[in-house]
Parts: structure tokens; C-alpha cells; sequence
């Protein structure tokens, strides 16, 4: 199953899409359920998962209001005036890896006058993790991303990011890891700036659960950057490609690491706009992931 959280009326709900694209709203049929945390604490508490929970509550409301995840997707668009989407996870920590691809190396070295580092930490045992947000400062579906004033070379980064509980995956969303190139390019050393900053992250706009998502290094994942109404770029990669899965990055990230529940990890990126590619205010990008959905966010400088 799929689920969302959003704003309506003042306040918060979680809604679960079903394998027929329908939508029902599981807060007005428990107050209780405030958000994916919950379910998810309540399925660790009795050794059960959140699918499994949900079809109880579902099985004992079977005359719920539904509506079409279309529907909620469409009027959570920006000037709708309806829903607000919120980040599928209260993830109290968001963490990312690199050079988890090839390309992703290749550009990195591209970018950089230290090139020979990338592929050091590409061919290591070790993957290169860093800490990206904290929930206060992670923007929603639809939400602004941002571009640093002070960088003249900018991208998206579409990844795939999983969702942690007891420090284990239980379910994975869509990320877009906003990097300024110019930074990193100049030292490595600068990557926190050049990857950490005011509207630098988004997720969403859902949690899949590994049910649903099925064998995680099997998505396609699409990037399309448009500018004025038009098309500036699109590129695709898979998850099939990354040289370390979901599973070995989950098992580095909490190693001597004691993360929250709800920690969420983007897992790295194969699709990277060529050099002569930089994002202005105005864009809007869009990461379509398999099984999962499109996180779509609007560039803006800060």
C-alpha cells in the first residue's frame, strides 16, 4: 500500500491508496492515527507490519468514503486551494550516500579538482554518507527547493530513500537531493555546503511499503526538469545499477549510528544533468520512481 500525509480542513490526515488507486482517509476513522509513525509504531509493537494493520482497519469500515488518488494529487497542486501534501514521513533525521552509481562517480569527478577521491569511496567497503535535514526543514510535495546565490552551478538529485524503523527499512519514498556543484566542485571538503542548506531536500510524495515496492534495485527512476512550460531535461536511471543496495546502506548508516524511528536515507543518483545544465528559479522538477509516485517541487533561490 501507499500512504499520504496531508493538511485538509486545518488539519492533519493519512490517507492509504489502494491497489486500485483509491484513497481513504484513516484519520477520520481512528483520531489516533495522526500519522505514518503511528502505524508504524503500533506494528512494531505487536510484531505485525502496517499493511497488515490497515486492511483490519479497512475490513471494519468497508463503507468508508473512498476517493481517487488522483483526485488528492491534483488538488494538493500549487493554486488548487486543496490539500497540502506533507512529507509521507515525519523522518526526524534525513541522511544521504553518494557515489552509490558509475555516473554519478564519472561526474563527480568531472566536477571536481580531486577526482581520484570519488573513486576511492566508489570502490570502497565503506560508502560515503552524510546527514541532509532534519523534518523541520524538509520540504513537502510541491513544496520550494532551493538553489544556492552563492553557486552558479546547480542540479537536482533524483534518489531513492528508504524509511528506517528500529533501525530497519520498512518502506521507501521518492527524494530529490538538491546539490550545488560549483561548492563540491571546489573542494570536497565543502560538500556539507554544497549539500546542506535552506530548502535542500524534499520527500514524498508517498510511503511505499516493501510489499508494494517489491525488489527495491528494480525501479526505474525518471528525472524531467521543466523551464517556461517546456521540457529542459529528462534522464533516466535504475536501481539496479547502484553499486551498494538498500539493505548494505541501511546496515552502514546505523553502525555505532543510534538513529530515530522514521530516519529516512536517499541512496545516491544516476541521472545527472550535463555541465552545461544549471537549475534558475522557476524550474519545476519532477522524480518519478516505480511503484512509488512523482515528487514534484519549483526552484527558488535562497
Amino acid at each position: 500500500m501507499r500512504y499520504y500525509q496531508y493538511v485538509q480542513g486545518g488539519s492533519r490526515h493519512v490517507g492509504v491508496e489502494d491497489d486500485k488507486g483509491q484513497i481513504t482517509d484513516l484519520t477520520s476513522l481512528n483520531r489516533q492515527i495522526g500519522s505514518t509513525l503511528d502505524l508504524l509504531k503500533v506494528a512494531s509493537i505487536i510484531g505485525s507490519d502496517i499493511d497488515s494493520i490497515v486492511r483490519g482497519i479497512l475490513d471494519a469500515n468497508r463503507s468508508a468514503t473512498k476517493m481517487p488518488v488522483a483526485k488528492l494529487l491534483e488538488g494538493a497542486a500549487p493554486a488548487k486551494h486543496g490539500v497540502r501534501l506533507l512529507p509521507p514521513i515525519d523522518a526526524p533525521e534525513v541522511w544521504a550516500f553518494g557515489v552509490t552509481y558509475m555516473d554519478s562517480m564519472r561526474e563527480r569527478q568531472a566536477e571536481s579538482g580531486s577526482p581520484d577521491v570519488y573513486a576511492k569511496v566508489y570502490d570502497a567497503e565503506r560508502p560515503e554518507s552524510f546527514f541532509k535535514s532534519t523534518f523541520e526543514r524538509l520540504q513537502p510535495p510541491f513544496g520550494e527547493v532551493g538553489i544556492r546565490a552563492d553557486s552558479t552551478w546547480n542540479v537536482p538529485e533524483p534518489e531513492l530513500a528508504f524509511v528506517t524503523y528500529g533501525g530497519k527499512i520498512v518502506g521507501y519514498t521518492a527524494g530529490n537531493d538538491m546539490s550545488s556543484r560549483t561548492i563540491e566542485g571546489e573542494n570536497p571538503l565543502y560538500l556539507p555546503q554544497a549539500k546542506v542548506y535552506d530548502k535542500s531536500a524534499s520527500l514524498g510524495p508517498a510511503f511505499a511499503t516493501p510489499e508494494t515496492v517489491g525488489d527495491p534495485q528494480k525501479l526505474a527512476v525518471t528525472l524531467v526538469i521543466e523551464r517556461d512550460g517546456r521540457q529542459a531535461f529528462k534522464g533516466q536511471a535504475n536501481t539496479s545499477d547502484m553499486k551498494r543496495d538498500c539493505a548494505y546502506l541501511a546496515d552502514w548508516l546505523v553502525r555505532h549510528n543510534s538513529t530515530p524511528d522514521g530516519t529516512t536515507a536517499m541512496t545516491g543518483t544516476g541521472t545527472i544533468p550535463p555541465p552545461e545544465f544549471t537549475l534558475a528559479a522557476g524550474d519545476v522538477i519532477s522524480v518519478t520512481i516505480d511503484k512509488i509516485g512523482t515528487l514534484t517541487n519549483t526552484v527558488v533561490v535562497v
